[in-house]
């Protein structure tokens, strides 16, 4: 076995060196394994690193098995894994397949089976089902693009969001009730920075006492950091759901009444609806229907 140590600087950023360093196995075709890239920026501050067994890693295409990759942020770390994947040194891209997770250092999650990676926009995106976990929310869908720190996400259909009570209270009847299902056709919006999920085209909510259905949805939460001990219990997203707008087509059926408007607000801490534009109720009575003749 022969130890070969490349290091290798790449012009592909101003403010970007890398250093790449591989374990040479002695084969005609000069497989290489143990593979690690690093990416230093400022100061020799790590801001990124790939590790895996790769082979052909003098050709502008690097292929790996068993990636890893870690993204070293100011906020939070982010944590690749799959069992395969391209490396594309001139562009800066990654396509990676089979068992495809993203973890970060704040509780995201986000699986798949294929991803693809672009440092450059600091981008993600896929065209495969994807699963994502964040807090007390499990994300199901087709296709995603998101930033790698997971905060800012878009699903493109068949979306489906299981808000679960918040985690460490006892699973009792009330809290039981609190657990929220939304379904939509898609696209689905979420972005935690501005606490704000949207759901579009067909959009439909389940929390145990209601269903409410709409063309569209805005969902407005609190993130976990920012939480404040909530009067109605109605945990979500992360945190608190605050209020909910629904618009187009609203309907609205609780127990054996159903209402419609074209458009709804939802406010949590109340457990009030607010039915706006044309709004018309229909309340189910059996008053006098077992009168005797």
């Amino acid at each position: 076995m022969k130890f070969v140590r490349i290091i290798i600087i790449l012009a592909l950023f101003l403010s970007y060196s890398f250093v790449l360093r591989a374990q040479q196995e002695q084969t005609a075709d000069q497989q290489f394994s143990d593979f690690n890239l690093v990416s230093y920026g400022e100061k020799g501050k790590k801001l990124w690193e790939i590790d895996g067994k790769s082979a052909d890693i003098l050709s502008d295409i690097v292929k790996l098995t068993q990636v890893v990759a870690n993204v070293y942020g100011a906020e939070e770390d982010i944590n690749i894994k799959a069992d395969k994947g391209d490396f594309d040194k001139t562009n800066n891209k990654m396509h990676l397949e089979k068992n495809v997770v993203i973890t970060t250092s704040k509780g995201g999650k986000l699986t798949t089976d294929s991803l693809d990676w672009d440092r450059k926009e600091e981008l993600i995106s896929t065209k495969a089902p994807v699963a994502l976990e964040r807090d007390n929310m499990v994300v199901n869908g087709q296709g995603a693009q998101a930033r790698p720190n997971l905060k800012k996400f878009n699903l493109e259909k068949d979306v489906k969001v299981q808000i679960e009570p918040e985690k460490g209270k006892p699973a009792d009847k009330a809290a039981i009730q609190n657990k929220i299902d939304i379904a939509c056709e898609g696209p689905l919006e979420v972005d935690y920075e501005k606490n704000l999920a949207t759901f579009k085209n067909s959009v439909s909510v389940n929390d145990g006492t209601m269903q409410l259905y709409s063309d569209m949805m805005d969902v407005y939460f609190t993130t976990v950091k920012n939480k404040k001990p909530a009067k109605s219990g109605a945990e979500g997203m992360g945190g608190n759901i605050v209020k909910i707008i629904a618009k187009g087509n609203v309907k609205i059926v609780k127990g054996e009444n159903t209402s419609y408007s074209e458009e709804a607000t939802y406010f949590a801490e109340d457990k009030k609806i607010v039915l706006t534009g044309k709004p018309r109720l229909e309340i189910y009575s059996t008053e006098g229907m077992n009168a005797s003749p």
